[in-house]
């Protein structure tokens, strides 16, 4: 990208600059008042890279029409009640640096919404809301970083209680818009995000690709919604391990897996040293397709992921779990023999196959799972009231 330079008067000048390198993104603006202080283009436009604290005003709208980055040491506030409409695509999106941090906390009867500024919003008519840590990630070795595919930023690390903020109450629609036409955001994309972090009472409503995705890390989000995903619902990788406490999938008639589960980055492989895989523990889990219609499978793990599941209840779907994986660099089914990937307490609903095995590995479905019939998944009635799609 080019790099530009605009002054305007001593009380509000802009600066227009992007990186040396091509990318995804489109150009960042950055904002600067007199007072050296990030402030919106425009009234209540928001883009461009912040290089200080930005604070949104409460029961006020905002338009999105960029990428929108807090710079690292910036926190980003933005109050309960506020709606932030986006526009132009996949290059609308909001990044939180590693080192920034973002305090984004509605309510029950007063969420924070990122949505489409379309009349008629649509799945990725925008980006979606991306937070970068420095909790450890798999595909690097010690503490080295990687780089995130949208807005090529560094994430990853060795603080496993890394803290980025605080999401309550936080609705993300229609996101999901392909940078490059391959590069496709998510509703919240987590990059190395540390359990330090609080997150909980999180929605993502009908985007294109991903609801939610994990990109390593050790954050622990628990009230997850994802209604209408077109990809994976729930999907992580790169070594994730945290844990979801309650979890909500429903699919819409354009779907992929209700989660998707990596133990490492199959588009770049293990590189860590010493090894290890993905190992979340998911808690409360209800997963509702659209029937047992062929090829559909409700969760997917693979590459060698690792995890716990306690009180899951799955409906409509051909498979409920297919394990894939080899003897070699993706080892999944040895974590079944392990104890390592387990399934405690769990129902089936109009589910043809319980269970999958295409790992390599011998095992039988009660090495797997057990508690057959005894799950209940998630009160989503009762947590979602309000604040939900």
């Amino acid at each position: 990208m080019k790099t530009n330079y605009l002054f305007s008067s001593l009380l509000a000048a802009a600066i227009l600059f992007a990186g040396c390198e091509a990318d995804d993104t489109a150009d960042i603006v950055i904002n600067v008042d007199g007072n050296g202080n990030g402030s919106p283009v425009v009234g209540t436009e928001l883009k461009g890279t912040y290089t200080s604290d930005l604070t949104l005003q409460a029961g006020q709208e905002y338009s999105l029409t960029d990428a929108l980055v807090m710079a690292p040491n910036t926190k980003l506030t933005i109050p309960a009640g506020t709606v932030i409409k986006a526009a132009n695509g996949a290059n609308a999106y909001v990044a939180i640096s590693q080192g920034a941090e973002i305090d984004a906390q509605g309510t029950a009867t007063n969420p924070i919404i990122f949505t489409s500024a379309a009349a008629s919003p649509a799945a990725g008519d925008w980006g979606g809301l991306i937070i970068l840590g420095k909790a450890p990630i798999n595909s690097t070795s010690g503490s080295a970083t990687s780089t995130s595919e949208i807005g090529a930023l560094p994430y990853g690390g060795g603080d496993a209680s890394d803290y980025s903020g605080v999401i309550k109450y936080v609705r993300v629609e229609y996101s999901g818009g392909a940078a490059d036409g391959q590069s496709e955001n998510n509703g919240f994309s987590f990059y190395g995000v540390g359990n330090g972090t609080v997150v909980d009472h999180i929605q993502a409503y009908k985007g294109k690709d991903d609801g939610v995705e994990f990109f390593g890390g050790t954050v622990n989000v628990s009230f997850i919604s994802v209604i209408d995903a077109e990809d994976d619902s729930v999907d992580w990788t790169e070594g994730f391990s945290g844990t979801l406490n309650n979890v909500y999938i429903q699919h819409g008639a354009a779907h992929d897996k209700g989660i998707e589960a990596d133990g490492y980055n199959t588009d770049i492989g293990n590189n860590s040293n010493p090894v290890y895989f993905s190992a979340p523990n998911v808690r409360n889990l209800t997963i509702v397709g659209q029937g047992n219609t062929p090829d559909t499978e409700a969760v997917r793990l693979r590459a060698g992921t690792q995890g716990i599941f306690t009180n899951v209840s799955i409906t409509g779907f051909e498979e409920g779990f297919d394990l894939d994986g080899d003897m070699g660099n993706s080892p999944t089914g040895q974590g079944v023999v392990d104890d390592k990937l387990q399934v405690n307490d769990v129902l089936f609903t109009n589910v043809t196959t319980k269970m999958k095995n295409d790992t390599a590995f011998e095992f039988t479905i009660a090495d797997f799972i057990s508690g057959d019939g005894d799950g209940t998944g998630t009160d989503y009635t009762t947590w979602s009231s309000g604040w939900t799609k």
